[in-house]
């Protein structure tokens, strides 16, 4: 059997304590998920924004709109994140006032922008 070696970013996983990681930690994943641009990033958490488009019945046209969202960022994503990264992030219990979210993983990073392709 080969010797599975263990890269800096798998050690800092597997040492992880944050009780809000949802690989490492204690915290139950359920909702609604979101796929967005990091707009800002704090030292526990980011700032998502997406657009979505709404139908408007009066003028019979939709419309953009674009959403900002506060999540979660665990101690063992951090260093991988930064802005301008397409992530993910699921819904979960209140952690406080403003975020209801948790990272779940990074899609792409901002030189990989063509990969994704955008609804208009």
């Amino acid at each position: 059997m080969e010797d599975k070696k263990i890269t800096p970013i798998n050690k800092e996983k597997i040492n992880c304590t944050d009780k809000f990681c949802p690989t490492h930690g204690h915290i139950s994943i359920r909702g609604r998920s979101f796929k967005g641009k990091v707009i800002r990033k704090f030292p526990k958490r980011v700032c998502i924004e997406f657009e979505r488009t709404i139908y408007i019945k009066k003028y019979e046209r939709y419309s953009k709109r674009k959403t900002k969202l506060h999540a979660r960022l665990p101690d063992c994503m951090a260093d991988d994140i930064n802005l301008g990264d397409y992530i993910e992030i699921r819904e979960c219990r209140p952690i406080s006032k403003i975020i209801h979210f948790i990272v779940i993983a990074k899609i792409h990073g901002q030189e990989g922008k063509e990969a994704v392709k955008w609804k208009e």
